[in-house]
């Protein structure tokens, strides 16, 4: 697993977010921004990648990284430090939760759905087992 994998956990929407509804994030198509590619590659195959995955894959498609290179480019770019899902502007800004299965893969839910409800409260509504929640980190400082 990659340094910023989650494992059994929910990423709750930020504690000092507006969203109360999920929301796409808006989509340039000359150049989409990290959010709307990291939106679109999770909602799009819910539970197919882990957090690993889509954050390395939205870095190497944004800078053109053919995909002979990206086995080497991925050791490369997990061997520093990283920010993970909590800092993404889908918790932040848009109004949505992350969660990660056992196996580290995730989905995203919409702050204002009962799957949201069930994982902000520790419970998982797939299967009833106990989730860690988290929450995604905050826009602004503490005051």
């Amino acid at each position: 697993m990659d340094n910023v994998d989650y494992t059994n956990t929910f990423i709750a929407q930020a504690p000092d977010a507006a969203a109360a509804t999920g929301s796409s994030p808006p989509v340039n198509e000359a150049a989409p921004s990290v959010a709307a590619r990291t939106f679109a590659m999770i909602a799009e195959h819910p539970y197919g990648f882990t957090s690993g995955d889509v954050i390395f894959t939205v870095w190497a498609d944004r800078r053109g990284i053919p995909d002979a290179d990206r086995a080497q480019a991925r050791e490369e770019f997990y061997s520093k430090g990283q920010a993970c899902l909590r800092s993404s502007d889908l918790g932040k800004r848009y109004g949505w939760g992350v969660h990660a299965d056992a196996e580290g893969r995730i989905a995203v839910y919409a702050v204002d759905s009962p799957e949201y409800a069930s994982f902000a409260s520790g419970t998982s509504p797939l299967d009833g087992s106990e989730v860690t929640v988290t929450r995604a980190m905050r826009s602004s400082r503490q005051k």
